[in-house]
């Protein structure tokens, strides 16, 4: 059996707009990854709790709600707390430029802003993410 990728893709907070993160979760899909979306309005403890029953290797978070520097930073304190630190965290959507630097010194791996492809997220997981047995 050919090793996958397994990603949690996740729209924390009380965000409803989905469109971007069900396309997100399709080009990955489409790419051979293995993806579980947990839908709308999800808790940080619900998206690392759903990584850890899935043995995720990823957790894609889609944030257009402004909130992104709490939600990201309660999902990754979570994901060290519960031993699992070892999960790519990686997201997307309005986030401001100048709260990059900060996010990625807190632990995210990758920040996709508007106009980033599917492409180009699909080979950046392909790249950065290791697939699981």
């Amino acid at each position: 059996m050919q090793a996958r990728i397994r990603v949690v893709v996740a729209k924390p907070g009380l965000d409803g707009h989905d469109r971007g993160v069900k396309v997100v979760a399709r080009a990955l899909r489409d790419a051979g990854m293995e993806v579980v979306y947990t839908g709308l309005h999800q808790t940080p403890e619900q998206i690392v709790q759903a990584a850890i029953q899935e043995d995720a290797a990823a957790i894609g978070l889609s944030i257009l709600s402004g909130a992104h520097m709490t939600l990201f930073a309660r999902v990754i304190e979570l994901l060290r707390e519960q031993g699992a630190a070892d999960i790519v965290v990686f997201g997307g959507g309005i986030i401001p430029e100048a709260d990059i630097p900060e996010l990625e010194k807190m632990g995210v791996a990758r920040i996709f802003t508007p106009g980033a492809t599917t492409q180009e997220i699909v080979e950046w997981v392909r790249a950065a993410v290791p697939a699981s047995v």
